[in-house]
């Protein structure tokens, strides 16, 4: 028996009497809930705010913008990894609201949803304390995740089982938030949505965006058909733009390349002087973003537009969340195509991105005589572990069992709060960990993962330690120098708010 396979989440499907998931058939609607109307909100009230249309620009989009109380509990002070940064976690849904007109779905080239709620697109933007810089943080939303009280499930599937048994949009918020907080350690502040009509009527207000491809685009599931070189899109072509993810080679991975790089387009368009100076664009952008934008209780606009006055396009970077890949899996017998996150990665993709807290980057390394370590293997090759221990005891470190632990893309030094000079020193000796303060380990642990860093045999040794078998050898890179503070290597960070900037 051949079983289906399916991209949709499974728990927002309808489901069997025996809680088995059925299969799609037919022809899928096409669906444009993928694309970052919310970012588009945020730069522009931001800017508008900050402007000289302040106090007109704040007390009209006070009186439209829709509130939500989406913020639950915060966690612990102490596990709040960047300190005084933002981070708004902005979601683009496909719900097309119940009033729109057969004209404006015939626009957008779509048709009524039937009153789905998925949230195809999820992005944490994080906004340094100085307002100076910004990361679009993209979350995959086919992301099989662990989804508070409920299980596993597809990311895009958190924010409608919220809503169920009477929690609403509320309850469909916090459940979402609760569910990324898990799963990055980042602490979501504000919420901010915006429907599929939302980001199209945005769009139209703003006007025409220039885009730049490395090569001719057509798609006729999209609607996507550009020459190579730059073109400049009206809302429709935008929509079509950024939906995209038929004839790119990583589909919905892709997809987000493209809404990353329209948004960081975009946001050079929202500070441009032709629309900061137009009174009467200015005015058409706000009524457009407050009959459009859903935020939470707390979000201050003021303070916002004060933190962000200083952020300029080219200091707006895009990334995505560390994946191991897209496998297929089976639940309840169904064939479902999800991405796999790497979990084990998470923390120093974060730390990557905000940066190493000032008691690591000030810590001296401790005498290695002082300091305990276990290995943990997340390489995937057996006996890493074991090999890593034995060096670093060559070493004169004290080192425990080895163990195991989730396959992780990248080689990590974690350690408590507190031992950072420990840390420090495990780290000194293994070219290209990265150091990474963990609310979940007791101790200094050395992570290993599948780039193949791994101690450096000490200076006296005249042979090579023995090395665990492995598909392809990794010493020569163990070997190279590598920067005293690496990025992440899971992931890449880009700027695509730079002029000139083209994508594939």
């Amino acid at each position: 028996m051949v079983l289906p396979v399916t991209n949709a989440p499974e728990e927002t499907r309808p489901r069997r009497a025996d809680r088995a998931v059925p299969p799609r058939h037919g022809r899928r609607k096409h669906h444009w809930g993928v694309v970052l109307p919310a970012v588009a909100g945020v730069l522009t009230m931001a800017v508008l705010l900050s402007g000289g249309y302040a106090a007109y620009a704040y007390n009209r989009l006070a009186s439209s913008v829709t509130k939500v109380d989406a913020i639950g509990s915060a966690p612990p002070a102490e596990d709040d990894v960047d300190g005084r940064a933002m981070n708004i976690l902005l979601v683009g849904d496909d719900h097309r609201p119940d009033n729109a007109t057969p004209e404006q779905l015939a626009e957008l080239s779509t048709e009524t949803d039937g009153g789905a709620t998925n949230t195809d697109t999820m992005i944490v933007l994080h906004i340094a304390a100085d307002g100076r810089s910004a990361t679009m943080i993209s979350f995959p939303r086919d992301s099989y995740v662990d989804i508070p009280g409920v299980g596993k499930g597809k990311l895009n599937s958190a924010f409608e089982y919220g809503t169920r048994d009477g929690g609403g949009e509320s309850g469909g918020a916090k459940k979402l938030i609760a569910t990324i907080q898990g799963l990055s350690g980042l602490t979501i502040d504000h919420y901010v949505r915006v429907s599929l009509l939302g980001f199209y009527e945005i769009v139209k207000q703003l006007g025409p965006v220039n885009v730049c491809l490395n090569q001719p685009a057509k798609d006729a599931y999209s609607g996507v058909d550009l020459p190579a070189g730059v073109s400049e899109l009206d809302a429709k072509q935008a929509l079509s733009f950024v939906r995209q993810r038929h004839g790119l080679p990583n589909g919905d991975l892709d997809r987000q390349v493209r809404q990353q790089y329209f948004l960081s387009q975009e946001a050079r368009k929202i500070l441009s002087a032709g629309t900061l100076l137009n009174p009467v664009k200015t005015t058409k952008i706000i009524d457009a973003i407050g009959s459009s934008v859903e935020t939470d209780q707390g979000l201050d606009l003021l303070s916002l537009a004060r933190q962000t006055s200083n952020l300029r396009p080219a200091n707006i970077k895009s990334a995505t969340i560390p994946i191991l890949g897209t496998p297929t899996i089976y639940p309840n017998g169904y064939a479902l195509s999800v991405v796999e996150v790497d979990t084990a990665g998470m923390p120093a993709f974060v730390q990557g991105l905000v940066g190493e807290p000032p008691a690591y980057t000030e810590a001296k390394a401790a005498d290695p005589a002082s300091v305990s370590v276990t290995v943990t293997n997340g390489s995937g090759v057996t006996g890493a572990a074991a090999a890593a221990s034995a060096v670093l005891t060559q070493r004169g470190f004290q080192v425990g069992a080895p163990g195991s632990s989730p396959t992780t893309a990248t080689t990590m030094v974690q350690y408590p709060v507190g031992q950072e000079a420990q840390a420090k020193a495990v780290a000194s000796v293994v070219p290209g960990a990265v150091p990474v303060q963990s609310t979940t380990v007791q101790g200094v642990t050395l992570v290993l993962g599948t780039d193949g860093k791994t101690p450096s045999a000490p200076a006296a040794e005249t042979a090579e330690p023995t090395q665990p078998s492995s598909p392809a050898e990794p010493s020569e890179e163990a070997a190279a120098p590598e920067p005293t503070e690496p990025s992440p290597s899971s992931t890449a960070v880009h700027e695509y708010g730079q002029e000139g900037v083209c994508i594939n």
